[in-house]
């Protein structure tokens, strides 16, 4: 890893992605667009192309799936730990777009490369090396060797002084809330930033308010807890206050992704030692921004996309 003041690490299953290119259900579409897509590795390309160093690690299977995995996230200048498992496959994820207005995805990943992911794939001095170790609720959800994986990861972490930051990133088609609730408060409650939206603060505290959530979270273990709101922007809760920052209007394409970008965006100006305002006003145009485009990670932004976005007198030709 390079400089260790401004680097993360983060880890997880990213899976093969096959997606419709038209509106309308599977059962009618003509063509497929074939790409990649994972929570961790979306934030982690996200943070490359905003300059921050970042590593990637996860399991894939001995396939096309697999090397097209390792080389699409490579090939956006992160440093991929890519462990080849001879004895399952590459996951698989399907997009589809109903109508103009939802998305649905179905996985295929049941016994998959990623979800067997274990503690001692995580090399030494790669946690300790970096400023951050992002993690997402999804892991450990994909099996008991992820969850520990996970732990293990936080474990070092502590050891070693790094920030530990965590994306609930709750998945209905993983676990139920009533199972999924105490594994990722578990968690939550061992960071020192926690990414959620309203709901998901509200299956790791049933019948609590965002606000009682935060707090339950600082007592515990002194997070930071940032809300997500999507159009409506974010709202970050401290020990002693709460800063909130308005969303961006856009016409949104393809809100898949969009929690990730907004992820990336706020590690990437927190390194880059903003002020709270301003690493909210980055997250927001990030998640904005990754709504524009079709796919998962494909319009994360540049600090040069993100100049012109947050330019609203810019003009939309580029001569």
């Amino acid at each position: 890893m390079t400089s260790p003041s401004r680097s993360v690490v983060t880890l997880g299953e990213t899976m093969a992605l096959v997606r419709t290119t038209e509106i309308g259900s599977l059962r009618h579409a003509n063509s497929l667009a074939f790409g990649i897509g994972g929570a961790e590795s979306n934030v982690a390309i996200g943070l490359a192309r905003l300059g921050i160093p970042t590593s990637w690690l996860g399991r894939v299977g001995d396939d096309s799936l697999g090397e097209r995995v390792a080389r699409e996230i490579r090939g956006d200048g992160v440093d991929v730990r890519a462990i080849v498992d001879p004895d399952a496959a590459t996951g698989l994820m399907v997009k589809e777009r109903p109508s103009a207005a939802s998305t649905a995805v179905h996985y295929y990943r049941a016994g998959s490369a990623g979800s067997r992911l274990r503690p001692d794939d995580l090399p030494d001095g790669w946690i300790e090396s970096a400023s951050v170790l992002h993690l997402t609720g999804i892991t450990p959800l994909l099996s008991d060797t992820a969850e520990a994986a996970v732990h293990g990861a936080i474990d070092r972490a502590r050891v070693s002084g790094t920030m530990v930051s965590f994306d609930i990133n709750y998945r209905s088609a993983l676990a139920s809330p009533e199972i999924a609730g105490p594994v990722l408060r578990g968690i939550a409650e061992r960071a020192d930033l926690v990414f959620g939206g309203a709901e998901e603060f509200g299956i790791l505290y049933p019948a609590m308010s965002v606000a009682g959530a935060a707090a339950r979270l600082q007592k515990a273990g002194g997070a930071t807890t940032v809300l997500k709101q999507g159009p409506d922007g974010a709202s970050v809760f401290t020990t002693d206050s709460v800063i909130g920052a308005s969303g961006f209007t856009i016409d949104p394409v393809d809100t898949v992704g969009a929690g990730d970008a907004f992820v990336a965006g706020y590690l990437s100006a927190l390194l880059d030692g903003e002020d709270l305002d301003a690493v909210l006003r980055r997250a927001n145009a990030c998640g904005a921004m990754a709504c524009l485009v079709p796919g998962d990670w494909e319009a994360a932004p540049t600090l040069r996309d993100l100049e012109r976005f947050l330019d609203g007198d810019s003009d939309p030709v580029r001569r």
